[in-house]
């Protein structure tokens, strides 16, 4: 049985109180209403606030999560935090390969792949991001496009170890423009993405193969993505700032 699982990206969003406040309410709203208990909750706030967050969700059903770790183990590189570092402070996942770290950062694929490793070798869970361009789906190269993210980024690792992998698909053109996927085109790109790691590996490491849909999803569609036989959950941007948004979405599952 494959985890569900809704993470909440912050982004380069809030201040130190602000940060505070946000997981407070989170935790406020799951005391008084409750959480599925078959789904996993992930923050993943600023790397800045993440002792913060560790601390807060200490032995609570909610999950910390990095939004970037560098490739590197350690040494001189000024401003980069390693996977051993998140480890130290109980990080349980981090996102790795998000378009906007791909566009803004010029992250590749060779890089991402080392990311993976770093994460794996300290028992981070990396929620790996794949997703195509707008003009990358209007000339009909979108599976293409996301073959060569995960076969580059990912299929390096032995069955094993890519068991311990989240993928989030992320429709480069639904991120932050309040256009979303339809349901049918998360739902077709979700078994693609699954038929790849069937084909890689085996029937059993697809099926357990968590992936989530991230793209503009909030508590108005979540429920219709989230039927999906395929999707498994989101990773959630600006909807993850609100509480009672946020929770509504993790909520979804069960409308």
């Amino acid at each position: 049985m494959r985890k569900r699982i809704v993470a909440g990206n912050w982004k380069m969003n809030n201040n130190f109180e602000e940060a505070d406040d946000l997981i407070a309410g989170i935790l406020d709203d799951i005391e008084k209403a409750g959480k599925p208990d078959d789904i996993q909750v992930v923050l993943c706030p600023p790397s800045l606030y993440l002792e913060l967050a560790t601390d807060m969700l200490l032995d609570l059903p909610v999950s910390a999560g990095a939004q970037n770790v560098s490739q590197f183990e350690g040494g001189a590189y000024t401003g980069e935090i390693s996977a051993q570092m998140l480890a130290s402070m109980d990080v349980e996942y981090c996102i790795t390969g998000h378009s906007e770290r791909r566009k803004y950062f010029n992250e590749t694929d060779e890089q991402i792949a080392q990311k993976v490793n770093s994460l794996l070798s300290e028992s981070i869970t990396p929620i790996f991001c794949c997703g195509e361009q707008l003009h990358e789906r209007e000339v009909g190269n979108h599976f293409k496009v996301v073959q060569e993210q995960l076969s580059k980024g990912l299929f390096h690792l032995r069955k094993e170890v890519f068991k311990k992998i989240v993928i989030a698909y992320e429709p480069v053109w639904a991120i932050g423009t309040g256009v979303t996927a339809t349901s049918g085109q998360a739902q077709e790109m979700h078994a693609y993405l699954r038929g790849l790691v069937r084909d890689q590996y085996d029937d059993l490491t697809g099926d357990e193969t968590t992936i989530l849909y991230g793209g503009s999803c909030n508590s108005k569609n979540a429920a219709d993505l989230f039927a999906n036989p395929d999707v498994d959950g989101g990773l959630i941007g600006g909807a993850s700032l609100k509480p009672g948004e946020f929770m509504s979405i993790v909520r979804s599952f069960h409308n």
